[in-house]
């Protein structure tokens, strides 16, 4: 359905608002619109000056075309009243239509639940040894992440012992290369030592 110039969808309850506002306003125009009547008829008995008359004269035709503007206005806002009410009218019927429907849906899958209640059980009850083959599974797995974390510590444990006997054996090496060097020193300065005096005893000769 098209929505009429000048109208927004807010609902039939802010065009009832607006409605009710115009007719306020309307209300109160023309209680000033009584009021000035009054005023000029005073001021006639009165012989009020011309000045003055034409001031409230003035006045009133400009509450006059307030007013017949207020009127178009409340004109206006009784067709949106009239089309809001009809858009809910027709809601209300695609509502209703819509609420048998599912009604009628609901009613079915109910039936067809209690059909397969049966099946529902069945498949409950292989739901349920599934889930206990799992946690049983999950048991066993979780036994064999224990035993391999166990396993990587003794190994790292290892390791850290083997690291230490290389670090001792390669100390040892080069305490061994130390004292072999030392001792051939000693070994090549005594054997230096034996043959020179072994010359000089043969130029004593």
């Amino acid at each position: 359905m098209a929505t009429p110039v000048g109208w927004s969808q807010g609902g039939s309850g802010s065009v009832c608002l607006a409605f009710d506002q115009l007719r306020d306003v309307i209300e109160s125009q023309e209680e000033l619109i009584h009021q000035l009547r009054n005023v000029m008829v005073l001021q006639d008995e009165n012989f009020v000056s011309k000045e003055e008359f034409q001031a409230v004269e003035k006045k009133l035709v400009e509450e006059k075309a307030a007013h017949a503007k207020t009127k178009v206005l409340l004109a206006k806002e009784e067709e949106k009243l009239q089309f809001a009410l009809g858009e809910v009218e027709v809601l209300s019927k695609q509502l209703e239509k819509e609420k048998l429907a599912f009604e009628k849906a609901l009613s079915s899958v109910k039936s067809r639940a209690l059909q397969e209640s049966s099946k529902k059980d069945q498949l409950i009850t292989k739901c349920n040894e599934i889930e206990s083959h799992i946690i049983k599974q999950e048991d066993i797995l979780n036994g064999k992440e224990n035993e391999i974390k166990e396993l990587q510590h003794v190994i790292s444990q290892q390791k850290e012992i083997f690291r230490n006997h290389m670090s001792d054996f390669r100390i040892q090496k080069q305490q061994e290369n130390y004292m072999a060097q030392v001792l051939d020193q000693k070994h090549k300065k005594a054997s230096g030592t034996r043959q020179a005096r072994s010359h000089q005893r043969a130029r004593e000769k």
